[in-house]
């Protein structure tokens, strides 16, 4: 298989000057000598102007010969080159690609909408021009394909009512998930020599049908994380203010007592309302 081969052609503002001088000189020289030899000196000039090409910067022009590759221009510049050759443009630009959202099953198969952001590039304009047929619809294609393989491989997020213990997820792992695919569209995209500059996730979120039981989910599972954290320190704070009552021996605590203070500190410390104050005239059992 042939590499790109980068050449850079004959000087075209040299090749210009030539081709004025050889046009209107030979038109005066004609009606001066009135020779019509002269003439093809003027068909030449015409037959090699079509051979200037301008390249701009982060440009290239791939130059064919009836069918052979010939080289690349990647130099800016004004240059001329066979006016036989076939001339393509391809560039050599940063482009950007917004996927659309594809729905997909993640690892433990729920369906998610996903889509990414691709920053490319043509690194290789052999590879671009003839490798592939249309290298921005191969782009197109082969970006698709990574992200649902990329969805396949990590599910959207941990649940410990199922026993997932994912280090890596879709929704809290941005910077690991971006890097694997990354690594995949541009094992995809090399053999057409674009190289991939940046790719990430633009877009994630459950299936419209599942995505109200899955926000429901989430909901519980921070709920329950929540009181957790709020009857762990509920427990830490009734110990201590025990400790504190009988190290200043404010009041002697028998076991009823202490029972009946540790329910009402975690009612209070745990309720989801304020407490309500209740006057005792009688004693602790009545």
């Amino acid at each position: 298989m042939k590499e790109e081969k980068i050449i850079v052609p004959a000087n075209g503002y040299l090749m210009l000057f030539v081709v004025l001088i050889l046009f209107f000189g030979s038109i005066v020289v004609m009606i001066y000598l009135k020779n019509p030899i002269f003439l093809l000196s003027i068909l030449f000039a015409i037959f090699i102007a079509p051979g200037f090409i301008m390249v701009q910067p982060n440009a290239s022009r791939v130059l064919l010969l009836f069918g052979k590759y010939i080289g690349t221009v990647k130099l800016n510049g004004f240059y001329w080159v066979n006016p036989f050759y076939t001339k393509k443009k391809i560039s050599l630009r940063a482009r950007n690609f917004d996927s659309e959202r594809l729905k997909v099953n993640d690892k433990l198969g729920n369906p998610i909408m996903i889509s990414t952001i691709l920053v490319w590039r043509v690194q290789d304009t052999y590879k671009a021009a003839f490798d592939v047929d249309v290298y921005e619809n191969f782009v197109r294609v082969q970006t698709d394909a990574a992200v649902r393989k990329l969805a396949s491989m990590y599910p959207y997020d941990n649940f410990a009512d199922e026993g997932v213990d994912e280090d890596i997820t879709l929704r809290s792992s941005v910077n690991e998930v971006s890097t694997a695919l990354e690594k995949e569209i541009d094992e995809r995209l090399s053999i057409a020599g674009i190289e991939v500059l940046e790719a990430r996730i633009g877009y994630l979120a459950y299936a419209q049908e599942i995505a109200n039981a899955m926000l429901k989910r989430q909901q519980a599972t921070a709920i329950v994380a929540a009181r957790h954290k709020i009857v762990e320190g509920a427990v830490s704070m009734v110990e201590m203010a025990i400790e504190a009552l009988e190290k200043k021996q404010i009041i002697e605590l028998d076991g009823d007592r202490k029972a009946a203070m540790v329910s009402n500190l975690m009612v209070i410390l745990c309720g989801d309302k304020e407490a309500s104050p209740v006057l005792n005239t009688g004693t602790l059992n009545h």
